[in-house]
């Protein structure tokens, strides 16, 4: 069994890994913010990544609302994505 973090020394790795997730969101930031320069894939990508690891419930929630609205504008990805599996496929 590990020790809980508040009682444990960060360590150099603890601090590397801290500063690569920051600047994972730093990116996730800049792709969402200049939205329409990129493509739907990283938008995606960058949503997901705000989804999950956001700093505010409202960057989340914004992220979230992002993804229907990309998923709303190309509703033929979901079933190109998932094949019905009663007809066969």
């Amino acid at each position: 069994m590990s020790v809980p973090l508040p009682f444990r020394k960060r360590s150099h790795r603890d601090a590397a890994r801290q500063d690569w997730i920051d600047e994972r969101l730093r990116e996730a930031r800049i792709v969402v913010a200049d939205v329409v320069h990129h493509s739907d894939h990283l938008v995606r990508l960058a949503c997901n990544v705000l989804v999950r690891h956001g700093e505010t419930p409202s960057e989340r929630e914004d992220a979230r609302l992002l993804l229907i609205v990309l998923d709303a504008k190309s509703p033929g990805r979901i079933a190109r994505a998932r094949p019905d599996r009663e007809g066969g496929r």
